[in-house]
């Protein structure tokens, strides 16, 4: 795969795409027990939930993955950030190849994640980002100074010396984000960043990332989401995903007008992927069409597996 670069002053270059992926795949393999093992029963196959993904990703660009759960979109996210390896294809992030430059790709990314396990419970906020801060190898007034910095960008100055495990929700997923910028990185990826969090919560944190990650911060932005509102409100371009291939790739406004009709994105993913997408409960969730397409499981609960 060619990384797409372009020429500057001085005759450096730098990289046109901040992401870049062909034939991107991952298959887990299904794991036998003892028992077939000592019978030599031939292995059962796999999973893959990434299959062949071709994707384009711009410097300065808010790229979503509107998708159900169980697509494979927090396995492409991995792979992108290096946490897993992939069985085929390739992909670069930032220039840098995801198997053969992985220490660069992770000098230049940040994660955001919902897991709140992966925060230190019983201390404080400050003192949990002093310690990633170390991990990035900032130290005393370096790390402090950066992690004074990030609490302002946060609004979390007022909460910094309160433990962890008071803080709400919204608090949570702010600390996350604030970690994630602890590097200042060159991208940004964010794996369903409103998931817990209740409307008023999840409409304040999408107002964050608009005004101070991507205008103030200029960040590349890729954020995997199972919510449309979501996907329309932040994202330049939006793509399809469901068992573990791209549908379709556009801007939400574009995607809308191919269709006609005063068409929604939910009609949208309904024609590309043969699922209904249906609001229930204050939540959102995939369900199977006339058609009897296969049900994927609802937007309002995290389900186990890939």
């Amino acid at each position: 795969m060619a990384i797409s670069r372009v020429a500057v002053s001085g005759g450096g270059t730098i990289v046109e795409n901040a992401i870049e992926t062909r034939k991107l795949t991952k298959t887990f393999v299904v794991q036998r027990g003892l028992s077939d093992l000592i019978r030599r029963r031939p292995a059962a196959g796999g999973i893959t939930p990434v299959d062949g993904v071709d994707l384009l990703v711009k410097r300065g660009e808010v790229f979503g993955i509107l998708g159900p759960n169980g697509a494979g979109k927090t396995t492409l996210i991995k792979i992108l950030c290096t946490l897993i390896l992939p069985t085929g294809g390739r992909a670069s992030v930032n220039g840098y190849d995801v198997k053969k430059e992985s220490g660069m790709v992770r000098e230049s990314i940040g994660l955001v994640t919902t897991d709140e396990r992966s925060f230190y419970w019983r201390l404080t906020g400050r003192q949990n980002l002093e310690f990633f801060a170390s991990l990035h190898n900032f130290y005393c007034d370096d790390a402090r100074d950066m992690v004074d910095e990030l609490l302002g960008v946060v609004d979390l100055k007022y909460a910094a010396d309160e433990r962890f495990l008071n803080y709400s929700a919204g608090m949570k997923q702010r600390m996350a984000i604030a970690r994630g910028l602890l590097n200042d990185p060159a991208v940004l990826f964010m794996d369903e960043p409103t998931r817990s969090l209740d409307p008023g919560a999840a409409q304040s944190l999408r107002d964050f990332i608009k005004e101070e990650i991507v205008k103030e911060r200029g960040k590349t932005i890729f954020i995997s989401t199972h919510n449309l509102e979501e996907a329309e409100e932040l994202c330049d371009r939006v793509a399809i995903f469901d068992d573990g291939r791209i549908k379709v790739v556009g801007s939400p406004e574009e995607l809308k007008e191919n269709l006609g009709n005063g068409s929604k994105l939910s009609d949208v993913f309904l024609h590309y992927s043969g699922k209904r997408f249906e609001e229930r409960g204050g939540g959102g969730g995939f369900r199977p069409d006339r058609r009897g397409f296969a049900h994927r499981g609802g937007l309002g609960r995290r389900r186990g597996g890939l």
